[in-house]
């Protein structure tokens, strides 16, 4: 399986398809797919942009549909960020709002003939989006949210990633690797002494990112690098496998298996 090869973007981080390649690349499979990659806008340190959590979404998203013949949408760049409005800058939707916006695009995909969508999440705030798909799934449409947890595990360990999942919360080595391999010039110096650990945080959902960081980051940013994004998104695109099995109704064995076998492998 492959997707459509390198594609073309407009303004950014904008897919440029036609109709008409959105018809093509869905013709051999009974049901299409699409990704919607929903990001933030809200701070990421002195050295990461507000925009970074979109363009990680929108990096997995890409990766995917380069190995995958998926309808590509455009990201939803504000959503569920209340923890950081402590920070200037920062911009949130309420999860109500977030909710119905992602309901609207699956409802609208099934009236054009695209019935599954994954929301590639890269905030995460975005606790509704598991409630989104829950949601849908019960309705029997064909839905899912990607990466889970065990696909950033195994995404954390093929890269060599050396901070775990629990450090590594905010602005840390993943994203700034993700950054500094999909777009360096968005990285700002600052991140190779911007390390903080603040791994007992019980009470987020109360006092908010401010009570446990005065610089934004919980994390350790100095061990981000270009190589360790690359195989970070590449094992994402791997572990999609399963996903786009599931929601095409193609065979698939076991689908919490093969996902090391590549995108090519299904």
């Amino acid at each position: 399986m492959s997707g459509s090869g390198t594609r073309p973007t407009a303004h950014g981080l904008l897919p440029a398809d036609t109709t008409q390649d959105v018809r093509a690349r869905g013709a051999d499979h009974s049901r299409q797919v699409a990704v919607l990659p929903v990001g933030s806008f809200e701070q990421h340190g002195p050295f990461l942009p507000l925009v970074t959590d979109t363009l990680v979404a929108c990096a997995i998203a890409r990766e995917i549909a380069d190995a995958y013949p998926v309808h590509l949408l455009p990201p939803v760049t504000i959503s569920c960020s209340h923890e950081h409005a402590a920070w200037p800058g920062t911009v949130s939707i309420s999860s109500v709002t977030l909710h119905a916006v992602v309901r609207d695009i699956a409802d609208s995909l099934r009236r054009s003939g695209v019935e599954s969508l994954v929301v590639v999440n890269g905030h995460g705030g975005n606790y509704v989006l598991g409630n989104v798909v829950q949601e849908s799934s019960a309705r029997g449409e064909r839905m899912a949210l990607f990466p889970a947890v065990e696909d950033w595990e195994t995404a954390r360990e093929r890269a060599g990633v050396r901070t775990s999942l629990l450090t590594d919360m905010h602005a840390g080595e993943i994203e700034t690797s993700i950054l500094l391999h999909a777009h360096p010039e968005m990285v700002r110096a600052g991140h190779e002494t911007a390390d903080f650990v603040a791994d007992d945080r019980r009470h987020l959902l109360t006092v908010g990112m401010s009570a446990y960081t005065e610089s934004g980051v919980i994390g350790r940013p100095s061990l981000g690098s270009a190589e360790k994004g690359s195989e970070l998104l590449a094992s994402l695109a791997a572990s999609f496998r399963p996903y786009f099995s599931l929601l095409t109704s193609e065979p698939a064995s076991d689908v919490n298996s093969g996902a090391e076998e590549g995108p090519t492998g299904a």
